[in-house]
């Protein structure tokens, strides 16, 4: 299996700097996952932390995964959730949904973590806004390591939160060699946070992706000492879509309906209890 390497692109998300994986105009999707955010580290206070305020979205999941530190997050469902290192926070858009993530009103200290989307199918994506959040997640023992399953399924190991689409998420958390199992119908992409490993005679370090097509039943990965990879799989995702700001649609109308929406605050997003300011940008060029 040949592996593709792409750069990561350096972007702000409230205070925070994050290396985006994806999207990248060399590689727009891994399945049904469509954005890759690895936030931080940065410091947090108990006032100040990611800050982002509230913002819309539709047509598409969140996973919220963080290494260190503590996030609230707030949505329109009247959701009012701590996040900590271990745990997962799913939320699920379909229709419309706004949320924000912000300080904890007591943590400080460093957040790190990574913030996912997945796409949400034709059969979902205008289905209601839904929140999970899973304080324990199962966990696959590895040769060189184990790996921590957020969603889908790895080795037969399950994930107990909600998937739209043939999909998987993991944390792998490696000291040494390690063949992980995969689903050969699966594309696969690799986000390193922490270390470096060695796959398929490339090296793999924080700021890339690394991509794999479909056809391998495992992967074999090397570090180079204690190592921390996000691994993201799933079917080729079989529709075309559009990404616009905090939107997965399917045409530039949508996007343009959306955002029209919020800019008016007319409620079709909800209302987020946050004292943060809604995040607002300017219509779509193409409006």
């Amino acid at each position: 299996m040949a592996i593709e390497i792409t750069e990561s692109t350096l972007a702000t998300v409230g205070i925070v700097t994050v290396r985006r994986a994806l999207p990248r105009r060399q590689r727009r999707m891994v399945g049904a996952w469509c954005f890759a955010d690895h936030l931080g580290p940065a410091d947090a206070t108990p006032t100040h932390g990611l800050d982002v305020g509230p913002h819309p979205h539709c047509g598409l999941q969140t996973v919220t995964w963080l290494t260190q530190g503590e996030v609230l997050h707030h949505d329109s469902l009247g959701t009012e959730q701590l996040i900590a290192p271990g745990q997962l926070n799913l939320m699920t858009a379909g229709r419309e949904v706004s949320h924000s993530e912000e300080a904890t009103g007591s943590y400080a200290g460093p957040v790190e973590g990574i913030q996912l989307w997945m796409a949400q199918p034709s059969a979902t994506r205008d289905g209601d806004p839904a929140f999970e959040h899973h304080a324990a997640l199962p966990v696959l023992a590895l040769d060189g390591g184990h790996a921590t399953v957020l969603v889908g399924a790895l080795g037969g190991t399950q994930s107990p939160a909600r998937i739209d689409s043939p999909i998987v998420g993991a944390e792998l958390l490696l000291t040494g060699p390690a063949r992980v199992p995969v689903d050969p119908a699966f594309e696969h992409g690799l986000v390193v946070l922490s270390g470096s490993v060695e796959i398929e005679g490339e090296t793999l370090a924080p700021g890339h992706l690394g991509h794999l097509e479909p056809g391998g039943n495992e992967l074999v990965l090397e570090p180079d000492g204690p190592a921390r990879v996000m691994l993201l799989g799933g079917v080729p995702f079989p529709e075309p879509i559009v990404m616009w700001w905090n939107y997965v649609i399917r045409s530039r109308a949508e996007a343009t309906a959306a955002h029209r929406a919020w800019l008016a605050d007319d409620g079709r997003f909800g209302t987020v209890g946050s004292a943060l300011d809604r995040i607002t940008v300017d219509l779509p060029p193409w409006a």
